[in-house]
C-alpha cells in the first residue's frame, strides 16, 4: 500500500472496504509511528511500532509477582539513591532504593530477607511501575537461620 493509493477490500458480498494512507510520520523517541489513513471517507490515525528504528528508550526486565524477592517499582518515578549493592545481605524491611516521583520520595523496602543477587537499576534511571530493580535471594535467609 503506497500513500495516496486507494485499495479496495471485499469483506463478503456487499460489504466492501475503501482505504487509502495518507501519511506517516517519522519515528518518535519510543520507535513509533503515526499512520493516517482513510477508511470509507473517514480520516483515522493509529500508533505503530516501527521494529526497523532506533529507541531511545530502554526496555527493562519486569519483576515476577510470583518470587518473593523480585522487587519492582511500585510507580513512576526516577532513582535517586541507592541504599544496597550486589552482595549486600539485606534483613526484610531493610531499603533498598530511593525513588522520587511529582517532589515526593518512596523508600522501596525488601519484603524478605536475603542475598541481594541482583541490582537492576542506577542513581538517575526512570521507571515505570512493575519494572525490576532487586533481585533478592529469599534462600540465603534460610541458610543464615541454620
Amino acid at each position: 500500500l503506497f500513500r495516496s493509493e486507494e485499495v479496495k477490500i471485499d469483506l463478503e458480498h456487499g460489504k466492501e472496504l475503501f482505504t487509502k494512507v495518507l501519511s506517516v510520520s517519522g519515528a518518535d523517541e519510543d520507535g513509533i509511528k503515526t499512520v493516517t489513513f482513510e477508511l470509507n471517507g473517514q480520516k483515522r490515525n493509529v500508533r505503530v511500532q516501527d521494529k526497523h528504528a532506533e529507541s531511545a528508550s530502554v526496555v527493562r526486565e519486569k519483576s515476577n509477582p510470583a518470587v518473593a524477592g523480585s522487587v519492582g517499582a511500585p510507580m513512576p518515578g526516577v532513582v535517586i539513591d541507592l541504599k544496597v549493592k550486589e552482595g549486600d545481605t539485606v534483613d526484610q524491611g531493610d531499603p533498598l532504593v530511593v525513588l522520587s516521583a511529582m517532589k515526593m520520595e518512596t523508600v522501596v523496602s525488601a519484603p524478605v530477607a536475603g542475598k541481594v543477587l541482583q541490582l537492576t537499576v542506577a542513581q538517575n534511571d526512570a521507571l515505570k511501575p512493575g519494572d525490576l530493580i532487586v533481585l533478592i535471594d529469599a534462600a540465603e535467609d534460610e541458610q543464615l537461620a541454620a
